[in-house]
């Protein structure tokens, strides 16, 4: 991320802030400090990769995990905050694949696992560099000096502790079962992972017809959308309570021949065929279609259940196996089974059955013994049996349909292919690769989530969600549906599967820990990576040797662990781990809740019965302006830090914590909305802070107890305010805590502080001096309200503002409580009357009269006190202000101007003139001048009559009238 050599004054500032809290250590001394409260705040941090460079997801996530630890410790908590890196896994893999060139991951082991893992340990910190000067560049503070390491021994050492636990709990099995499979990378995947990879695709699929073995000519008719598959049948389904119908029907002559008058060609008998299918199927449009072109309908059978082809035998389209006699359970192949996964929803009522290629179709396998036929390797290639086809890939990602064309080119052929068409549905791909996903059956081991669901999802009620509906909606249905977690995986960089298996017996042995394995194997282990433990063998009690198997980790299982293994527990920090449990607060993207929290939620229940976390923010994505993902390739989005140089970090943390992306909605991100954030919010306070140190005393007292009505009216709107934003972030909702920010400020700059201007340059009364310390405490008690957002400006406000006995830095303030007690009489009265000055301004443009310009009266129909009016008759220019309850809620300007008021309307003008002038030769706000008007005679009676209000607005220590012909004034420093 390049960065703009031409960085605003709001950069500067956050830049001499950040290099402040590293001079000051203020982050470290939050930590270091004894906490008020006396309890420690625990938060997670869901460790991201460094092999890229922060994107806006990390930066909308660094601001949500930054903005409550603030929060909680400016409550009085120590809040820890330990950075952590995700190492392991085939993101990592990929990456070093891709450098390499490898396309299989036979390639790798040409290759040496060694060399591969010893690539990737290289490549994970590509980019940490940037990381550490980019995540507190953004305001974010984390411990990123002691991460915690998902590579590291000591973390794997709490993984192989964990597996072992689970192990001895019962909660770890191993199985074969049909699961879903990337065949470039060869590895089995888990319920989360297939999730995050579904693509609507268009899919060729196929009627095929099986022809029964005592009834030639006669065909069942079965749909299958993975034609690949076919090779594999060993059995067809029918459903016994289906109605199915025998449909007698011819192949229909070519319409050439037909045009012709002849029934049958010369020479040619119409070929007489009979099939099967469900009735629903039969009287569908879609099939009805297919025999209406390709047949002729004779006649069609009353209809039939299902039970009555229960064993019937049938030729598959495929003999490669049925021809094996060594084929194990053979005599149970090809024959017709009753299943009830059968339906008339889509298809012909008929399913063709494949084994080792459906989770359905393998269920039905092992209840009848049928044949197990897997004729495609875990490369996604078939098999040299399959001689017409052997070496193609099932699913090529070039053309995901190529291999279903041919077989369906040899269907046809062949005669058996009864109808084709194109499927759109949606299909699995890798969520790293882009391959498509094939269902295998194949060995796994897996967590036995099904039996802890009950448990668990007594463990959620105790969690908090923002926003609330993913309690119930996401978290809550995935939950419900949650199924046993397959943790082993067929790759290399990742923590490896503690598990030893005898060659001879066949008996495994389980580590628990780093000393286990070297007291069974009488070596030193320093590193528990698949290219170290797996050179490592234990003798078996029977005489054999054990091996590792080979198999790794699913990553998740990495993730899953943070809250027990970034402390090494229960090898060390054993104790401070019990006060971490639940954690009070984690928060990462939507797409976490079924990976990130979900598997933390489960390791937790099953390890320590508890829930992992209480209190959990979902974000949404940050998307292009236009709705798009954002796409370096497509160039449609903003580089993060070059915003960041033009309008700082707080605006874009601010645009981003304020938006719907922090309750689980998308934002389509805009560059106008951080630069909307900075010129409402952070130049503002700016400016109002500015303006604040013209008319400093030097004293730095701060009060909210005026008795001037707009000093009363601020601090009620600003109690109105800390109990808003302090209600939004006790309920985890930001958006909701920064909604009110905005108009608040606006309140501030455009009202309180432009109608309190002559108070507070007034450096002789106590009504100045209230002004200034009323505006005083208003910005110190922001200052404090927005640390947990934009800790930047928060902290160049406070660190202006605070006196000796303040904290160094807002952030070890503490959060202000300014009670309950809110004058809502005058909340209602001032809005009246700022409704009143917006209708009586709108009356002046009507007249085309000038706000310069005085007028005698104004009336109105509220009832509102002497200091509204009075402060309504400054604000619209009026010398009066009367109540006349007959206008309701409308107003009556008196438009005439007397020669008095006309000469007052030319001392506003000259006024202006005065101040201009002061302001372009750089006189200070609080010095003193000559001042020298030239204009026509009629100027000189002005001077003369308004002379002291002019000369008390401007600071003229002397005012005098000089004749010209046009008028202008001179401005210079009195004389000595």
């Amino acid at each position: 991320m390049a960065a703009d050599s031409g960085k605003s004054e709001t950069a500067k500032r956050e830049e001499a802030i950040l290099a402040f809290w590293n001079e000051q250590e203020i982050f470290e001394e939050s930590v270091r400090r004894e906490p008020r409260s006396g309890k420690e705040y625990t938060f997670y941090d869901g460790p991201p990769f460094a092999t890229g460079l922060p994107h806006y997801g990390h930066i909308l996530a660094s601001a949500i995990k930054d903005a409550i630890p603030r929060y909680y410790t400016m409550k009085g908590f120590r809040v820890k905050r330990q950075w952590g890196w995700d190492c392991h896994g085939l993101p990592i893999e990929n990456i070093v694949e891709k450098e390499l060139g490898t396309k299989t991951k036979k390639d790798i082991l040409a290759l040496g696992v060694k060399k591969f893992n010893d690539l990737c340990r290289e490549r994970i910190f590509t980019y940490i560099t940037d990381w550490e000067r980019i995540i507190p560049r953004l305001g974010r503070w984390a411990d990123m000096a002691h991460p915690y390491r998902t590579m590291d021994t000591s973390y794997m050492e709490s993984d192989w502790w964990a597996f072992k636990t689970l192990y001895e709990k019962g909660l770890i099995y191993e199985d074969y079962r049909v699961m879903y499979i990337c065949p470039r990378c060869e590895t089995t995947l888990s319920q989360s992972e297939v999730a995050d990879g579904y693509k609507d695709v268009k899919d060729l699929t196929a009627t095929v017809m099986f022809e029964l073995d005592d009834e030639p000519g006669t065909y069942l008719l079965a749909w299958t959308t993975t034609p690949w598959t076919l090779p594999g049948n060993v059995a067809l389904a029918v459903g016994i309570d289906i109605e199915y119908v025998r449909v007698h029907a011819s192949r229909a002559l070519p319409p050439a021949i037909k045009a012709l008058g002849i029934e049958t060609p010369p020479g040619q008998k119409l070929e007489r065929l009979q099939f099967i299918l469900s009735k629903a199927a039969f009287d569908s449009q879609r099939y009805r279609r297919t025999f209406e072109d390709v047949f002729v309908v004779q006649s069609v059978s009353e209809p039939f259940l299902g039970s009555e082809l229960l064993g019937k035998k049938y030729k598959p389209p495929f003999q490669y196996y049925r021809q094996n006699g060594s084929l194990k359970d053979r005599e149970n192949g090809w024959k017709v089974y009753a299943a009830d996964f059968v339906t008339t929803d889509e298809g012909t009522g008929i399913v063709h059955v494949a084994p080792a290629f459906g989770e359905d179709d393998y269920e039905l396998g092992k209840a009848h013994a049928l044949p197990f036929v897997q004729h495609v390797g875990m490369d996604g290639i078939f098999a040299k049996d399959v001689t017409d086809f052997a070496g193609l890939h099932v699913k090529p990602i070039e053309d995901e349909s190529a291999t279903d064309v041919e077989i369906i080119k040899y269907l046809a052929h062949h005669g058996t292919l009864f109808a084709k068409e194109k499927h759109e549905h949606s299909y699995p791909h890798c969520w790293r690769c882009d391959t498509p996903l094939i269902n295998y059956a194949t060995s796994s081991w897996f967590v036995n989530v099904t039996s802890l669901k009950p448990a668990l999802r007594a463990y959620a009620e105790g969690i908090n969600w923002s926003p609330a509906h993913i309690k119930d909606g996401r978290w809550g249905q995935w939950l419900l549906g949650a199924r046993d977690w397959s943790i082993s995986r067929q790759r290399f960089w990742a923590t490896t599967m503690p598990v030893w298996r005898c060659e001879q017996c066949r008996t495994d042995r389980i580590m628990g820990s780093i000393g286990e394995l070297e007291a069974a194997s009488g070596q030193a282990v320093h590193d528990l990576h698949k290219d170290v433990v797996d050179e490592i063998v234990i003798p078996c009690e029977c005489g054999g040797t054990m091996r590792r198997i080979p198999d790794v980790l699913d990553t998740w299982f990495d993730s899953g662990s943070v809250p027990y293994a970034s402390l090494h527990y229960p090898f060390e920090n054993e104790e401070e781990f019990r006060t971490r449990l639940p954690a009070d607060f984690i928060a990462e993207g939507q797409d976490q809740t079924r990976t990130w929290f979900y598997y933390q939620h489960v390791l937790a229940g099953a390890l320590f019965e508890s829930r992992a976390f209480s209190n959990v923010i979902v974000n949404g994505l940050v998307l292009a302006e236009d709705g798009k993902k954002m796409s370096k390739r497509l160039n449609n989005y903003p580089d993060p830090m070059l915003l960041v140089d033009r309008y700082g970090a707080d605006s874009l943390r601010l645009y981003m914590l304020a938006s719907q992306a922090v309750e689980a909605d998308n934002l389509a991100f805009a560059e106008s909305g951080v630069d909307e954030w900075h010129k409402k919010a952070i130049l503002r306070l700016e400016n109002t802070m500015a303006l604040l140190a013209l008319y400093g005393d030097g004293a730095k007292d701060a009060r909210d107890d005026s008795a001037h009505v707009l000093d009363r009216w601020i601090i009620a709107r600003l109690r109105e305010l800390a109990q808003e934003m302090t209600a939004g972030l006790d309920a985890y909702a930001l958006n909701a805590a920064l909604r009110p920010f905005l108009p608040f400020v606006d309140d501030l700059s455009t009202w309180y502080v432009r109608r309190s201007r002559d108070r507070l340059k007034d450096m002789e009364t106590d009504d100045g001096k209230a002004a200034r310390a009323t505006l005083r405490y208003v910005l110190r008690t922001l200052a404090q309200l927005m640390a947990p957002f934009a800790p930047f400006a928060a902290d160049s406000l406070w660190l202006r503002l605070r006196t000796d006995a303040d904290a160094a830095s807002v952030h070890l303030a503490e959060w202000p409580a300014l009670g309950s007690d809110i004058d809502t009489q005058l909340l209602g009265d001032m809005a009246r009357a700022r409704a009143i000055v917006t209708l009586a301004l709108d009356a002046r443009d009507s007249a085309g009269i000038k706000v310069r310009q005085p007028l005698a009266a104004l009336s109105i129909g509220s009832a509102l006190g002497e200091e509204l009016r009075a402060v309504i008759a400054e604000e619209v220019n009026v010398e009066a202000v009367r109540v006349d309850s007959a206008l309701g809620e409308f107003v009556a300007l008196d438009t005439e101007i007397t020669p008095a008021l006309e000469e007052k309307g030319r001392a506003r003008e000259l006024i202006r003139m005065i101040q201009d002038a002061r302001k372009a030769q750089g006189f200070a706000v609080l010095a003193d001048a000559a001042v020298l008007v030239h204009g026509p005679a009629e100027w000189q009676a002005v001077v003369a009559s308004q002379g002291a209000a002019i000369s008390a607005a401007t600071r003229a220590a002397s005012l005098a009238y000089a004749p010209a012909e046009t008028l202008s004034v001179e401005v210079a420093a009195p004389a000595a």
